[in-house]
């Protein structure tokens, strides 16, 4: 397992407990809800090793890991009920291999275009937060 210890994927440290919540580990992959909610449902699905491109990852890895993605994103359009689910795979100031997953709603947020990367503007409270992590862990499993 390829690990960095500067990445805040890879070191889980209170930078990323700050953003975001762990909520599961699937085959290839850990699902954090990203606790920024503008977009209700936001989840984001980290490769479990350090990686920063698709193309860094052998054949079977990187269908794993696709097939992680693919899940949680069927998962959060049936759960939330999202006309869409946007994916976005940057990467540029956090060097580590992970899809952003934001459900996006007709009369919502930026549908029809691209999402803001954290407008930092609705945050829940810690047992809404709580719900919706047993809501998707649920959906996961």
């Amino acid at each position: 397992m390829s690990v960095n210890n500067d990445c805040l994927y890879c070191n889980k440290n209170q930078a990323q407990k700050d953003l975001m919540i762990e909520v599961c580990d699937l085959q290839a992959s850990t699902v954090f809800l990203f606790k920024e909610q503008t977009y209700h449902g936001r989840c984001i699905v980290a490769y479990k090793d350090h990686a920063t491109e698709l193309y860094e990852l052998e054949d079977e890895a990187l269908l794993a890991y696709m097939e992680d993605v693919n899940k949680v994103a069927k998962g959060l359009k049936e759960l939330f009920n999202s006309v869409k689910v946007n994916y976005g795979a940057y990467s540029d100031k956090l060097p580590h291999l992970h899809f952003h997953l934001v459900p996006k709603y007709t009369d919502g947020p930026d549908f029809g275009g691209t999402f803001t990367m954290n407008p930092q503007k609705v945050y829940l409270s810690d047992e809404e937060y709580k719900e919706m992590v047993i809501s998707i862990k649920s959906k996961l499993k």
